[in-house]
C-alpha cells in the first residue's frame, strides 16, 4: 500500500492546468465482494486519498456512507459516493462518482454548485472520456489497465493503449484495474494523474 501511494504522489498530469493538482491522486474503490467495508483501511491510507463508495444496493451504500465520512475527514481523507448525488450531499461527502451510463446521460453538470465538490467518472474508451468531460467530471477513472479480478472477461487496455487514451483525454485520467506497485511503475509519469484500486490497497 505504501509503495503504491508513494508512486501515485510522484505522478503529475503535466498537460493539464494546476487547478487539477488539488484533486486526489490515490483512490480506494469499495466493492460488495472484494472490499465491502473500507473503514479498516482508513488509518493506513495516505492523507488526501479518496474513497469511492460503489455499493449498488442503496441501503448498504447509505449505511456505509454514514459510517465512513466523519472518520475519513478526521484523517484528511475524502469520500465520494457513486451515482447518488442526494446521498453525497446529505452525508457531507466530498463528491460523486458517475458510472459510464450516468455520464452518458449528460444531465449531471448543472447539479454541482457546492464549492470544492468533486465529480469523477468511469471510462473504458475514448468516447467515454469525452462523455465524462461533458457530464462535468474533473477526473476519469480509465480501466482496466491490466487484467483484473473485477472484470475477468474484459480485455485490458495495456500500457500503450492507456497512455494513448490518457494523452488525448479532455480530463485527467486515473489508472484503474489490476494495479500493483510493479506494473504501475511501467506507466509513464505525466500521463496518469493518479491511481485507483481495490485489492492493491490491502497488500
Amino acid at each position: 500500500m505504501a509503495k503504491l501511494a508513494k508512486l501515485g504522489a510522484g505522478h503529475n498530469c503535466a498537460h493539464f492546468t494546476n487547478t487539477h493538482n488539488s484533486l486526489p491522486r490515490c483512490y480506494v474503490l469499495s466493492d460488495s465482494v472484494r472490499l465491502p467495508d473500507p473503514c479498516p483501511l482508513l488509518p493506513r491510507l495516505p492523507r488526501g486519498a479518496c474513497i469511492i463508495l460503489r455499493h449498488t444496493d442503496p441501503t448498504a451504500r447509505a449505511e456505509l456512507a454514514r459510517r465512513i465520512v466523519a472518520p475519513a475527514h478526521r484523517l484528511g481523507l475524502k469520500v465520494i459516493i457513486a451515482n447518488d448525488l442526494r446521498l453525497a450531499l446529505r452525508v457531507g461527502a466530498d463528491g460523486v462518482h458517475l458510472s459510464e451510463s450516468a455520464a452518458r446521460s449528460g444531465r449531471t453538470r448543472t447539479a454541482f454548485h457546492k464549492p470544492g465538490f468533486i465529480c469523477t467518472a468511469a471510462a473504458h474508451n475514448r468516447l467515454a472520456l469525452w462523455r465524462a468531460h461533458r457530464a462535468g467530471a474533473q477526473i476519469a477513472l480509465l480501466s482496466p489497465v491490466f487484467p483484473t479480478l473485477s472484470h475477468l472477461h474484459v480485455q485490458a487496455l495495456g500500457v500503450l493503449r492507456f497512455e494513448t487514451l490518457a494523452r488525448s483525454s479532455p480530463v485527467p485520467v486515473v489508472a484503474l484495474g489490476g494495479l500493483s506497485y510493479l506494473n504501475t511503475a511501467r506507466l509513464r509519469q505525466g500521463l496518469a494523474h493518479g491511481f485507483a484500486a481495490i485489492g492493491a490497497w490491502r497488500d
